[in-house]
């Protein structure tokens, strides 16, 4: 790898460095990185830790390096069943070492994952500026804490909408410093380059053609309730007759109730149980899936995108996205049931373009482009509204 010194590669070009630590928040990435990739006047590099390095979870890391990106950094920063104020303890030192190694101009993170959380602090304790994609907005859990967390820790801001933009100056950000380019995921959802439905059928041996796809995640604020939420979830899956796609839950405190309740559904032909799926082939099979149950974002994101109706269970995702296509249940076994036969008696629903119409990469670099944007101090200041 041809790293530079000082913060700049040896030819001038800025070097960008990507925290990557879910297939979640790699989704919302690719399209960013692969812009900078792509443009002569600056550096990517990809710093994959997290979900990514474990093998239980399908060792994502290997689909991020399926990239081919020039410059690549693979930390691992945990094993299973590692308490998460540890795993943030590792990857502050993890990357801190890298960055000392090798600094970058500006360190990219998202979303409200500990890892991204671990970015904000290096760059801020390192003088290097931090560009939080998809902050300002908000959910039912302690991701919410860390997602504001990582904005008042970061220097410049990507959001998905509007109201994000105002929630983040109503936060004390400089609104100069907060760019509206929607999600970055939704360019390559409303793409032409996402796989065929049958070459998804093949590759992860599916072979049913209507089903719904599950995800469910611990809420680490309900990490008592989580064994008697996932058996009410499953319970409901099997009562409900439907086929289903089930993909593992993260690796949040929690996780592991979950997945002893998902081992029920093992060897059931109505379940195609999957430790993760490329990204891509994610999103074909959210197009063509009949509904969405759980409490993953892609519940209450991407699906109304594709107008799939979604069944969203529980507080997780609590005062997040309101669009009819989201049906909202609690954590009943009676609820989620009732919940999961009206989203498929409601059948595909009117697309929704609230975070953006697929241009994000474009807008992420426009931005990256101009002067001012390299002129920001590292020093923050707070903006009181008016009136205060």
């Amino acid at each position: 790898m041809n790293r530079g010194v000082g913060g700049r590669a040896r030819d001038g070009r800025k070097r960008i460095l990507f925290l990557t630590g879910t297939r979640a928040d790699y989704g919302k990435l690719k399209p960013l990185i692969q812009a900078v990739e792509a443009a002569e006047d600056f550096h990517a590099i990809v710093f994959i830790t997290g979900m990514h390095t474990l093998e239980r979870y399908g060792f994502t890391a290997d689909e991020v390096l399926r990239g081919g990106y020039e410059h690549v950094h693979v930390y691992a920063n945990q094993i299973v069943g590692e308490p998460m104020d540890l795993v943030l303890a590792n990857t502050v030192h993890g990357l801190g070492r890298y960055v000392h190694d090798s600094p970058p101009d500006l360190i990219v993170v998202h979303g409200d994952r500990i890892e991204a959380l671990a970015g904000a602090i290096v760059g801020s304790l390192r003088n290097i500026p931090v560009a939080h994609i998809e902050g300002g907005e908000v959910s039912g859990t302690i991701d919410e804490l860390i997602r504001h967390a990582v904005s008042k820790l970061a220097h410049t801001h990507f959001v998905a909408a509007e109201s994000h933009a105002r929630r983040l100056v109503q936060m004390g950000e400089v609104a100069s410093s907060i760019f509206v380019i929607g999600s970055p995921d939704i360019d390559v959802m409303l793409s032409e380059s996402l796989p065929g439905m049958e070459a998804v059928r093949e590759r992860y041996e599916i072979d049913f053609a209507t089903y719904g796809i599950v995800t469910f995640h611990p809420v680490t604020t309900e990490v008592h309730d989580t064994p008697r939420q996932a058996r009410n979830l499953v319970d409901a899956m099997l009562e409900s007759g439907q086929n289903y796609v089930v993909i593992f839950p993260n690796n949040d405190e929690g996780s592991a109730a979950i997945l002893a309740e998902l081992e029920r559904l093992e060897g059931n032909p109505r379940m195609r149980m999957l430790p993760s799926l490329r990204f891509e082939y994610f999103l074909t099979l959210l197009k063509n899936a009949c509904f969405m149950l759980g409490n993953s974002s892609a519940a209450i994101r991407e699906a109304p995108v594709y107008g799939v109706p979604s069944v969203d269970v529980g507080t997780r995702q609590r005062n997040r996205f309101v669009y009819p296509s989201i049906l909202n249940v609690g954590y009943e076994k009676d609820e989620v049931l009732a919940g999961i036969r009206q989203a498929v008696e409601m059948g595909p629903q009117e697309p929704s373009h609230y975070f953006g119409t697929g241009n994000s990469a474009n807008l992420f670099m426009e931005v990256l482009r101009t002067e001012t944007f390299w002129q920001n101090s590292a020093q923050k200041a707070f903006v009181d509204l008016p009136g205060h």
